[in-house]
């Protein structure tokens, strides 16, 4: 059998199972998913940990028409009842934001619009669905051509959920990926900023009304901050991102680097003239250290760590990648001292402030992935923070 090629920048769950590429396998998320019991979901992480993948794996699960070798082998295919129960079952709506352009308030909702139209064109056999009403084929068709001078972010993803419903007579899994990607590097301009928090508002809102159409709703992004204003209806919204049961869903852990990807750390020692196990610390030491709960197992950066074994060099090639223009900004404006970040602590009620009100670079820093969490008091109820590696 050919050696599994490295999946540097590739995100689709179908093109990695096919093309013969390495698959650290994460489908015990979608038990978890199931188990956990929420019908709208907030996960979030650092960009380039794989967050896009885990969507784009979610939705070949429970998408109809799917194809189940696709995860043959992998953990969720060993839970019989769950994969007969569920695989291939549900439509899925599946809408990335991070393509959005935050220059403007109208490029953004300009975008925002074509981004929905455009998973709406993967559904226009509902034109010739003979379980949908006339009047409900004009408002798809009608959904499929929506532009700026019409008030459609408010109604156009409540409307494809409940077409869906009506013709497969099955509940929708939504799927919103870097649902903040419009807001973060907008951070400095109030007024902008107010102006997207608005219109994303409108996006998010209808579906709180959506319970016997929706089967669950699951939303990515990096930041936590923007959630208190644009989810403020969706009173149901469960935040996963800190804790311990979900903590190891993105990125790799050590014993999934030290069972999986061995012949990699092999060929990197060959190539650095090290040994196994000098090799094994050298990517411990410049990549490892993530923990995104109070008891989180170390996590290294996938990004860093595909991309070394690639060149089979140790460069910051996560950190290269460019640093977040909000972050730049955020700094700025604080004035902040980056010399004094080492050890410094955080509280549950600063990871949670709204985006308008973050005055502190502390959290922001620790959503980024340029800090993260070393040691929790659980008396005082403080995270002590600091750098995670040596990039």
């Amino acid at each position: 059998m050919r050696k599994p090629k490295l999946p540097t920048g590739i995100d689709n769950f179908k093109k990695i199972r096919n093309g013969n590429y390495y698959y650290v396998d994460k489908t015990s998320l979608i038990e978890q998913i199931l188990n956990n019991g929420s019908e709208v979901t907030l996960f979030t992480r650092p960009r380039r940990f794989g967050k896009s993948l885990n969507m784009s794996m979610i939705q070949h699960f429970f998408e109809i028409g799917t194809d189940p070798e696709l995860f043959d082998g992998l953990k969720i295919s060993k839970n019989t009842e769950i994969c007969e129960q569920y695989m291939g079952k549900y439509p899925v709506i599946s809408i990335s934001l991070k393509g959005i352009d935050a220059d403007s308030y109208e490029k953004a909702r300009a975008q925002l619009i074509k981004t929905i139209n455009r998973e709406a064109r993967r559904f226009q056999f509902l034109l010739e669905s003979d379980k949908l009403s006339r009047v409900d084929k004009a408002l798809f068709s009608e959904l499929l051509t929506r532009n700026m001078e019409e008030d459609t972010i408010t109604s156009s993803l409540q409307e494809l959920t409940e077409l869906l419903e009506v013709h497969y007579e099955q509940q929708v899994v939504v799927l919103i990926d870097e649902y903040d990607a419009p807001l973060l590097d907008s951070n400095s301009n109030i007024p902008l900023q107010q102006e997207l928090r608005n219109e994303l508002r409108k996006f998010f809102s209808p579906l709180k009304g959506l319970g016997q159409y929706l089967r669950f709703l699951f939303i990515t992004g990096i930041s936590k901050f923007s959630q208190m204003s644009i989810f403020s209806e969706l009173n149901n919204l469960k935040n996963i991102s800190m804790r311990d049961d979900f903590s190891a869903i993105c990125g790799i852990t050590e014993r999934e680097l030290l069972d999986e990807l061995r012949p990699d750390i092999e060929r990197m020692a060959l190539a650095n003239g090290e040994t196994y196990e000098a090799a094994c610390a050298h990517l411990k030491r410049q990549y490892d250290g993530y923990h995104f709960s109070k008891h989180c197992e170390d996590i290294y950066n996938p990004f860093s760590l595909f991309n070394a074994f690639d060149a089979k060099e140790y460069k910051n090639f996560w950190f290269s990648t460019g640093t977040p223009t909000f972050l730049i900004d955020l700094l700025q404006e604080t004035d902040f001292d980056v010399r004094q970040l080492e050890g410094v602590e955080a509280t549950d009620e600063q990871f949670d402030a709204p985006t308008e009100r973050v005055t502190s670079p502390i959290p922001v820093l620790y959503q980024s992935g340029y800090l993260t969490i070393k040691g929790y008091d659980p008396e005082f109820q403080v995270y002590r923070l600091a750098y995670p590696n040596g990039e």
